[in-house]
């Protein structure tokens, strides 16, 4: 699968993302290093694929096993004061996860803990504490 990202000279970091066949994401950043806020930055994006796969993960655990889990409200917390230190920096993140519980239902504290447990399966979660990632960065052709 690849992801195409389009940036242009126009005095602005705005890129815009193709994923699929999906409608055109977009990707600035802070004010703060030149950017116009326009859109979710870099780090944004990393966070909230962190918070939506947990979500799912969980959505798709309630389902199978047939709790009533009406929603989830996922807060992701960053705290990135430590990230540009070096090659021993920490980027935290705090997940925060509200479960709601349909109508009339009510989900017990063993339930929420495990429903916690599992979003940590999620392989998001799993990708970004427990897998080595391996970036190769090339030039590729011009396109006729």
């Amino acid at each position: 699968m690849s992801i195409e990202v389009i940036s242009r000279r126009s005095g602005s970091f705005v890129q815009r993302v193709q994923v699929a066949s999906f409608d055109e994401l977009l990707v600035d950043v802070p004010a703060v290093v030149g950017g116009d806020e326009s859109a979710p930055d870099p780090h944004d994006y990393f966070d909230l694929s962190l918070g939506a796969c947990k979500s799912i993960t969980v959505q798709m655990y309630a389902r199978r096993k047939g709790l009533p889990l009406a929603g989830i409200i996922t807060t992701v917390d960053r705290d990135d004061s430590d990230e540009r230190r070096g090659s021993n920096s920490e980027y935290r993140l705090t997940v925060s996860m509200q479960f709601l519980a349909e109508e009339g239902q009510e989900l017990d504290a063993e339930t929420r803990a495990r429903l916690i447990e599992i979003s940590e399966r999620c392989p998001i979660h799993r990708l970004m504490t427990s897998t080595r990632v391996s970036v190769t960065s090339r030039e590729a052709p011009a396109s006729e």
